[in-house]
């Protein structure tokens, strides 16, 4: 089973080669200037997260355009636009733009909707060198108002000689409120765009693999640990989204790292 992929940008839509989970979805819409996709939910949720550049959608009989704006991941907070399931779409590039395309079944009845960069939560998660800055696009804290069946997603920037999602964590197992069920993936960037930085994924099953983080590669994670590092002089961006039986997170620390979580009070105390 194949945890991690590269994924092409080509003019288009770019999937992924082979996915181990059985709920996410991910795809990579490159368009040219002037560019059209067409296609269609299905069965599926969607929040097309705009990567870089600005796009005009079409979801059923609702128009958003000038959706977008920041040149890169790297420039700004995101726009993106949640389209439900059993509609059709169509995304055309105003000049040109990249689009994620994170998705999962769900039934929920809801129309679409924009999600603008003034409702995206930003913030400082760990202290020290494994400190990293967030966006919170879709997620169940605080967003009554922005519905989604199982999505929950956001985006993570790792500097420069910096760990992030440390300790590593894991959540496969339905136990609230100690850990809660979800797949998730990690879409890589990298600022300079030639750098890269590594990211292990462990289970219990003995599973254990480092590979290296490069412009527009994945993780695929249905369970086990994983934590990201950036190489010095670079820093890391990955798209995140988990999709489970529920919106309800809660996440474990690998039981022999664990105790570095209780250091950041004392960090962030100290002014790391």
């Amino acid at each position: 089973m194949k945890y991690f992929a590269a994924l092409k940008s080509e003019p288009g839509l770019n999937s992924l080669p082979s996915n181990p989970c059985d709920l996410l979805g991910f795809d990579l819409l490159t368009l040219a200037p002037g560019q059209t996709f067409s296609g269609k939910t299905a069965d599926r949720e969607i929040l097309a997260v705009v990567l870089g550049g600005k796009a005009t959608f079409e979801v059923g009989s609702k128009r958003f355009t000038d959706v977008g704006g920041r040149p890169n991941v790297f420039a700004g907070k995101p726009y993106s636009v949640y389209m439900p399931a059993g509609i059709e779409y169509a995304i055309s590039a105003d000049g040109s733009a990249q689009v994620a395309l994170t998705s999962a079944p769900s039934d929920l009845e809801v129309e679409p909707y924009v999600i603008g960069p003034e409702r995206v939560t930003s913030g400082v998660w760990g202290a020290a060198n494994f400190s990293r800055y967030f966006n919170q696009i879709l997620t169940e804290a605080g967003q009554p108002d922005l519905p989604a069946c199982r999505l929950i997603v956001g985006e993570t920037f790792t500097p420069s000689g910096n760990w992030s999602t440390y300790p590593p964590h894991r959540h496969e197992t339905d136990d609230l409120p100690r850990e809660a069920y979800h797949e998730e993936m990690y879409f890589f960037k990298v600022n300079p765009g030639d750098g890269f930085g590594i990211c292990r994924y462990y289970n219990d099953e003995g599973v254990e693999e480092n590979f290296t983080v490069r412009e527009d590669t994945i993780l695929m994670a249905p369970k086990g640990y994983h934590t990201v590092v950036s190489a010095p002089g670079y820093m890391t961006y990955y798209l995140w989204f988990l999709a489970g039986e529920h919106r309800h997170q809660a996440t474990v620390d690998d039981p022999t790292l664990g105790w570095v979580s209780r250091t950041v009070p004392m960090l962030k105390e100290l002014g790391h």
